[in-house]
């Protein structure tokens, strides 16, 4: 059964209607029905185009959540072959709310590390919600500095609303980790791309998103904390969220414009989660054309324009 979120019920009443319309059509063949199924259609796909042409940030910022949205799990099935989960951080343990392997992307070699939210209670307990500890991000320093020994470009998927912010990843360094993870992106000789997919929170997507091409799916966020939370130090008001998310530009569209982000990929009518699929295949597609632009470039090259991406944000801004 699909979810539904608040400014769509104008879609759910429609296509609750064709529901109803199609099952009486299975007992009572009738032409007519079929007429009015058509049309009722027609003013859905018409009403959810509208919708999506017109989202306002914090509705953007409920669907980059929503529950049927692809998650990492789902892009390394679409685009990512013989795909080798490596586990660890070789210090403490393993984190399952950040996820690292070596694959094949269209053919080639490639290191892809990302946050799993999960996709159930069972599965999002056992990910953390995405939120990773601090082994999680040396784990994916180990996977980085090894793609980067034997050559290997980088992906990276984000999907997170923060680090883990709880006191045992306090106590085991947690912004250590985050910087040091960091700095690891900034010190790779080899093609980064990093897509963020859902939400983009703060230094946990910071950490393993500090990429030569940063990619963001049409109704994704990326904020340096969540709304509510900048509600909450704003206004000394989580209710204002709303509010929070507009002022803060979380949206592709504003990021793309404040050169923080590379390029948008657009997504299907309705978002992603009404299409997975089609998705991921259009997120492999982005890649690729960010990796054809960086190939044949020396280490030293790869790394100074990385840097210089960073360090030229908020140098000059464009005009608003």
């Amino acid at each position: 059964m699909r979810t539904y979120l608040d400014f769509e019920k104008p879609v759910a009443e429609l296509e609750g209607k064709i529901a109803e319309l199609r099952a009486l059509s299975d007992d009572e063949s009738s032409a007519a029905i079929s007429e009015e199924v058509k049309q009722l259609e027609e003013k859905a796909a018409k009403s959810l185009q509208e919708i999506y042409t017109n989202l306002k940030p914090w509705q953007k910022t409920q669907v980059a959540r929503h529950p049927e949205r692809p998650h990492f799990s789902d892009y390394i099935d679409g685009l990512i072959a013989e795909f080798t989960p490596l586990a660890g951080d070789r210090k403490f343990a393993e984190d399952h709310a950040i996820i690292g392997g070596l694959g094949r992307f269209k053919g080639g070699s490639v290191m892809v590390i990302g946050q799993e939210k999960g996709n159930d209670t069972q599965s999002r307990l056992r990910h953390n919600f995405g939120m990773a500890r601090p082994e999680g991000y040396r784990k994916a320093v180990r996977l980085m500095e090894l793609a980067d020994k034997f050559a290997v470009p980088v992906i990276t998927i984000v999907d997170t609303a923060g680090a883990y912010p709880g006191i045992g990843a306090e106590e085991r360094g947690q912004s250590e980790a985050i910087a040091r993870s960091t700095d690891c992106c900034l010190a790779l000789g080899v093609p980064h791309v990093a897509l963020i997919i859902g939400e983009g929170g703060s230094g946990g997507a910071v950490a393993i998103a500090t990429a030569n091409k940063v990619l963001m799916l049409e109704h994704s966020i990326y904020t340096v904390a969540s709304p509510e939370a900048s509600a909450s130090i704003l206004w000394r008001d989580s209710t204002r969220a709303e509010d929070a998310a507009t002022a803060m530009k979380v949206t592709a569209k504003h990021l793309k414009k404040l050169g923080v982000i590379d390029a948008i990929v657009d997504e299907p009518v309705g978002g992603a989660h009404r299409n997975p699929a089609e998705t991921v295949k259009l997120a492999g597609e982005a890649i690729a054309r960010e990796f054809a632009t960086m190939d044949g470039l020396a280490p030293d090259d790869l790394r100074k324009t990385r840097r210089a991406k960073f360090l030229d944000m908020g140098r000059s801004l464009p005009s608003t």
